[in-house]
């Protein structure tokens, strides 16, 4: 029975796939994404205190626990050209459900405040179908069902002619969490948080096994591996509005991907990939006066000093050693007024830089799902003293696409380390939204 527990508890968690920053979440649950998912030192609910600063827990008197649950679609966009053939490919994935469930226990007076949490903090994934309109194939042979009066995307093309076929990733990263922290002064917290992982990751096809020669490149199971981690918090609250906050999470180390890969001949093989979670370095500020709650946090993301992340290129056997992803910088801030009796309304944006450099664009295809800006509106309904019901609803675009060429391990060279195809081009950009609702319950909490 706890076994079969268990696993629908990871099933509820892998059925999301929702990237901002990078692959990280810009926010966890409904107050915390409406605020654009600053937090880091203006705690205004349990889920954002737990997720970007374990010390801020320490502004709570009382036993809370949160739960949210939210729709997320994306609408990613793949294109590409050789030569004559360009086309588009949409992404067919439809909607995916993140939920997110918070406790935090804390007593009025006390010093010592503790947290747990389970949430979904990173995920991408892609589904996009093949285009069979292609010309030949690459022995030469024409294809009878080809018509030159409609588009064709060559990066979708069967691979016997030359493509990926059909694309299709899917990523989730479940973060489980136990949080403490420590009043030293009535103004001044530290906090600490260790961290259990637990990700999923299924890639068809798999660019980071060796390929076949005869039969390209293979689809895979979704493999998991286990990742262990830490967060570090300081947290200062002045007393007259003014709040200061720092957090710094380690790098989540992981188990290698272990992967039973099957090729279009049916033949078998296995492959391990190891791909960890960025180190996140956080700074907030935060300001509230009168109805008006004010939150800025500024994020360093080190993707170039992470397994999976700071290689690229190709092996000398065809398989793609890692995304070759830069470091990104994050900005989010968010506004909460408080001037309608019971029904607190929110505000909030988040900027990120694209951590995927041109260059490597072509191997970033399952990883498509970088979101450039995004816009939240939320608000609350204090149902009582201890029953609170949260709404937002994102929207997000990747900006600019992300552009390059197309390439392969046949095409390198000295001059030409990555492969790059000449007359070839490749890109994706996309949109989301989301709409996510929160309950929240306070225990013992006096009626007002």
């Amino acid at each position: 029975m706890k076994t079969n527990l268990f696993n629908y508890v990871l099933l509820l968690f892998s059925t999301f796939a929702f990237s901002q920053a990078g692959h990280i979440m810009q926010g966890v649950g409904a107050i915390n994404m409406s605020m654009g998912g600053a937090a880091t030192a203006q705690p205004l609910d349990i889920s954002g205190a737990l997720q970007w600063n374990p010390a801020s827990i320490s502004s709570f008197d009382y036993q809370t626990i949160k739960l949210d649950v939210g729709l997320f679609s994306s609408s990613p966009e793949l294109s590409s050209s050789f030569g004559p053939l360009s086309g588009t490919t949409m992404d067919d994935r439809g909607t995916s459900i993140m939920p997110n469930i918070a406790y935090v226990w804390a007593k009025e007076g006390s010093k010592h405040t503790f947290g747990a949490s389970a949430f979904g903090i990173s995920g991408f994934g892609v589904t996009f179908p093949e285009d069979s309109n292609y010309p030949q194939d690459i022995l030469g042979n024409p294809n009878p069902n080809y018509n030159p009066n409609q588009s064709s995307n060559p990066i979708n093309f069967p691979q016997n002619a030359g493509g990926f076929g059909h694309i299709e990733s899917d990523y989730m990263l479940l973060q489980v969490s136990l949080s403490y922290a420590y009043e030293i002064t009535d103004k001044f917290s530290i906090g600490v948080q260790p961290n259990i992982n637990y990700a999923a990751l299924q890639l068809m096809p798999n660019p980071t096994a060796n390929p076949s020669m005869t039969a390209g490149y293979s689809a895979t199971n979704k493999a998991s591996a286990i990742g262990y981690g830490a967060q570090f918090g300081l947290f200062y609250d002045s007393g007259f509005g003014l709040k200061l906050g720092a957090s710094y999470k380690t790098t989540q180390k992981f188990q290698e991907f272990e992967f039973d890969n099957t090729y279009l001949d049916n033949s078998m093989a296995t492959s391990k990939f190891q791909m960890d979670y960025p180190a996140i370095l956080s700074f907030g500020l935060g300001y509230s006066v009168s109805d008006v709650d004010l939150a800025l946090d500024f994020r360093r993301v080190d993707y170039e000093n992470t397994e999976g992340f700071s290689k690229t290129g190709w092996t000398q056997t065809g398989s793609v050693s890692g995304f070759g992803w830069q470091n990104i910088s994050i900005l989010s801030a968010g506004l909460q007024y408080k001037g309608i009796s019971k029904l607190p309304l929110r505000i909030g944006y988040t900027y990120s830089s694209n951590p995927i450099p041109e260059d490597v664009t072509f191997f970033n295809v399952p990883a498509t799902a970088v979101i450039k800006n995004a816009f939240q509106f939320g608000l609350s309904y204090e149902v009582n003293s201890n029953w609170k019901i949260d709404g937002v609803y994102h929207y997000g675009d990747s900006g600019d696409a992300t552009k390059g060429q197309m390439l392969s391990p046949f095409a390198v060279s000295p001059s030409n380390p990555l492969g790059k195809i000449a007359g070839s081009s490749i890109s994706y950009d996309m949109t989301t939204s989301m709409i996510m609702l929160g309950v929240s319950y306070t225990f013992n909490k006096p009626t007002d």
